[in-house]
C-alpha cells in the first residue's frame, strides 16, 4: 500500500512536470512565455511532499528491519558459541564455513557491516527530514502567494502606512479598558486589545496550540489567541495599531492596513508593498509581502536555513527573523551580550534590533467598526 502511494505520488509529480514543459515540446506558433497555472503549482508541491513522506516511510521501515536482523543475529551469536567460548563442531549434514572461519567471527563482522549500514540510513532519514520541511515550507509559501493574488482587488488599503505619531499615545488608548471582554466585543472606538507586555510575568515561549487559543492573564501580560483575532478581524481588512514603550519613558505608536488568513496559512499576515517596506522587510513584491505565524514547533518562518522562533524564542509573524518579534523574552534589564539581547522584545525601525523594549500593546479593528461605534 505505501509503495502504491509512493509510486502514485511519483506518476502524479512526473505527470504534473510533463504538463509544464509539454508547450515548449510541441512544435507550434511562437507565442509568449508561459508561466504555471496555480493548479499546477499545487499538484507538483503536493506531488513532492508524497515523495518526501514515502521516502521518509521508506527509511523508517528498512532502518526497523536491520535493526531486527541485528539483534537475530546478536541472539544467534550467543547461541552458536558453546561453553568456555568454544564454537560446537558442525554437523556431518551441513557444510562448513568459507575458508574456515569461525561462526562468532562472521557474526562479528556482520553486525559491523549492519551497523555502518545504519548509521548511513540515520543520516539519510534526518536529511529526508530536513527535505520534507522544506517542502512543507513551500508549500506553504505557494499557499500564501494564492492568497495575496485573491487579495488584489481595486480597493488599495489607504495608500499605505497611517503616518506614525511619534513618541505619542494613541487617541482613546492611553488607558485601555478591561481585557477581559475583548474577546467578546471591541472597545474604544472599535480597538480590541489582543497582546499586552509589561512586566514578564507571563512565559510567551510557548508552542503552536498555545498562541492558536491564547494565553496569560486579561488583566496583565496576555496574547489573545491567533482564532480568536481572526474570527474578530474575518475576511475583512482591518488595523493593526502597535505601541511601544523603552526603558527611558519613550513611547511610540504605529497604525498600518494588514489582513489576517486563517489557520490554513498559517495565520498569515498581509502587508501591503509601501507598509512592509516601512517596517523595514526586504524583497517586498509590488504586491505586498506575506508573514506567515511560527512557534519553535511549528516552523513556517521565510527563512530555509534557520528556525527564527527556536533562535529568537517566542511566537510572532518573523519573515526572516529581523524586522520585529513583540513576543519575545522579557529583559528587565537591557543585557550585555548581543546574542541575549537579541531574543528580546524589539522593533528593529524604532529602537534597532537589539534594544529590548519595556513594554508593548497591540490593537485590531475591523473596516468599518469606527464607522459603526
Amino acid at each position: 500500500m505505501r509503495r502504491a502511494s509512493t509510486a502514485g505520488a511519483a506518476l502524479m509529480l512526473c505527470a504534473a512536470t510533463a504538463g509544464l514543459l509539454s508547450a515548449q515540446g510541441r512544435p507550434a506558433q511562437p507565442e509568449s512565455p508561459r508561466f504555471a497555472s496555480w493548479d499546477e503549482m499545487n499538484v507538483l508541491a503536493h506531488g513532492l511532499l508524497q515523495l518526501g513522506h514515502g521516502l521518509r516511510e521508506h527509511v523508517e521501515r528498512t532502518r526497523g528491519q536491520l535493526g531486527a536482523l541485528e539483534r537475530r543475529l546478536g541472539t544467534c551469536g550467543a547461541a552458536c558459541q558453546g561453553s568456555g567460548g568454544t564454537v560446537a563442531p558442525p554437523q556431518a549434514s551441513e557444510s562448513p564455513l568459507p575458508g574456515g572461519e569461525a561462526a562468532p567471527e562472521i557474526l562479528r563482522s556482520l553486525q559491523t557491516q549492519l551497523k555502518a549500514q545504519n548509521s548511513k540510513i540515520e543520516q539519510l532519514f534526518h536529511k529526508v527530514a530536513q527535505q520534507q520541511r522544506h517542502l512543507e515550507k513551500q508549500h506553504l509559501r505557494i499557499q500564501n502567494l494564492q492568497s495575496q493574488v485573491g487579495l488584489l482587488t481595486p480597493v488599495h488599503l489607504h495608500n499605505g502606512l497611517a503616518k506614525s505619531a511619534t513618541r505619542k499615545r494613541l487617541p482613546k488608548m492611553a488607558q485601555p479598558v478591561d481585557p477581559a471582554q475583548n474577546a467578546s466585543r471591541p472597545h474604544n472606538g472599535g480597538w480590541t486589545v489582543i497582546q499586552r507586555r509589561q512586566d514578564g510575568s507571563v512565559d510567551f515561549d510557548r508552542p503552536w496550540e498555545a498562541y492558536k487559543a491564547g494565553f496569560g492573564d486579561p488583566h496583565g501580560e496576555f496574547w489573545l489567541g491567533l482564532e480568536k483575532v481572526h474570527s474578530i478581524m474575518g475576511d475583512r481588512s482591518s488595523r493593526l495599531a502597535v505601541h511601544l514603550q523603552d526603558w527611558d519613558g519613550n513611547a511610540e505608536s504605529l497604525q498600518f492596513p494588514v489582513h489576517l488568513g486563517g489557520e490554513d496559512t498559517a495565520y498569515s499576515l498581509q502587508l501591503t508593498a509601501p507598509v512592509a517596506s516601512k517596517l523595514g522587510a526586504t524583497a517586498v513584491t509590488p504586491s505586498g509581502l506575506s508573514l506567515p505565524f511560527s512557534t519553535w514547533d511549528q516552523d513556517h518562518d521565510l527563512r530555509g536555513d534557520l528556525n527564527c522562533a527556536k533562535s529568537l524564542t517566542g511566537g510572532w509573524w518573523f519573515g526572516t527573523c529581523s524586522h520585529s518579534n513583540l513576543n519575545g523574552q522579557y529583559f528587565h534589564s537591557i543585557p550585555r551580550q548581543r546574542r541575549q539581547r537579541k531574543k528580546g522584545i524589539f522593533w528593529k525601525t524604532w529602537r534597532g534590533r537589539y534594544y529590548p523594549l519595556q513594554a508593548t500593546t497591540m490593537l485590531i479593528r475591523p473596516a468599518g467598526a469606527e464607522a459603526a461605534s
